[in-house]
């Protein structure tokens, strides 16, 4: 009896699989070992293969795919709707086949294993920086305890780590072993940092779409990597307001009795770190535009004339994400509005 669906439910080591045939019946229910994955479905005619789109899933897509399957990923919350009672292994191997097969499903493109390097290089820089938030806290928050406070900012920050490794002699002599700790685990932090923005600057020169991007105001090396790596060609969205959606940057609708209305409120899906980007590279671009309004178009200045400064700001990262989905479909460089 062939089998012409997979449901898998991943895991690290034990995975559950679920078969059916081409009439819906039920052919296998089995759980695999990790080393069995591959050679299991090796032996199995192409199927369609359905799986969640969480930690693995795009490595195993790849290694499937390579045997001659057909694998979709897709979003955990969609899944959830076809598990039934008593939530375990097989039930949310036999809900991945039973969702993969519905026409109105949304799948996740599969990543490239390019796409995933060049994510995690931005996941750690996100790390790093959180570690030197945290430390130049912890610096702040001791030498207040003394008395000694310093200005806010990027100056605020080096001026303080300088203050200590020269020896101020206003900080007590018992307290500065601490303190030096922190300012040499601070400094090594920042250089990291700096070496990944030097890894994404390059990546950045030789990628003719992130080049594309990095002309549309608001849009630095980093966002633009982020985007690329995040989504490719974007060929996954068949609009610009499909890509704004799954960015998180357009509003939330709540329709019922035939009565369309939408919320004043952003939904905040999909990536969050895509969103911050874009979020603040449109804070620095607004800020910008109210020091001088005739940089910026009639559309952004009609909005800071009517609404608060935040609410733009938002508003222009979701007019930035839909440029960003037009550059990379069209393969044209950004255009500014006529005056």
């Amino acid at each position: 009896m062939k089998i012409t669906t997979f449901g898998i439910d991943l895991a690290k080591g034990v995975f559950q699989v679920h078969g059916v045939d081409a009439d819906g019946r039920v052919v296998v229910q089995r759980a695999l070992k990790r080393s069995q994955v591959l050679a299991f479905f090796a032996r199995h005619p192409a199927a369609l293969i359905g799986m969640e789109a969480c930690g693995s899933a795009h490595y195993w897509a790849r290694e499937l795919i390579k045997l001659g399957h057909t694998v979709k990923l897709m979003p955990p919350a969609y899944v959830k709707p076809y598990v039934r009672r008593n939530k375990n292994d097989a039930r949310d191997a036999e809900a991945c086949c039973e969702a993969v097969g519905r026409p109105t499903m949304r799948f996740v493109a599969i990543k490239s294993v390019e796409q995933q390097c060049g994510r995690s290089i931005h996941r750690a820089r996100d790390l790093l920086i959180r570690q030197k938030t945290q430390v130049i806290n912890a610096l702040r928050g001791l030498l207040y305890e003394v008395g000694l406070i310093a200005a806010g900012g990027q100056g605020g920050r080096k001026a303080l780590v300088e203050r200590v490794e020269a020896g101020d002699p206003a900080i007590p002599a018992a307290l500065l072993p601490s303190l030096s700790a922190l300012t040499r685990q601070w400094r090594a932090l920042d250089e990291e940092v700096a070496r990944l923005d030097e890894r994404i600057a390059e990546a950045v020169k030789q990628s003719l779409p992130a080049r594309r991007l990095m002309t549309i105001p608001g849009v630095g090396p980093i966002s633009a990597h982020a985007v690329i790596c995040a989504i490719g060609d974007a060929s996954q969205f068949a609009s610009a307001r499909d890509f704004a959606a799954w960015v998180g940057l357009t509003r939330k609708n709540h329709d019922t009795g035939g009565k369309a209305r939408l919320t004043g409120h952003i939904s905040r899906m999909g990536d969050q770190g895509l969103r911050r980007l874009l979020v603040l590279g449109a804070s620095a671009w607004v800020r910008q535009v109210r020091v001088r309004p005739d940089k910026g178009s009639a559309w952004v200045n009609g909005v800071l004339s009517r609404r608060p400064v935040k609410v733009a700001v938002v508003a222009q990262a979701a007019k930035t994400a839909r440029i960003i989905w037009a550059i990379l479909r069209s393969g044209q460089d950004y255009r500014a509005p006529a005056a």
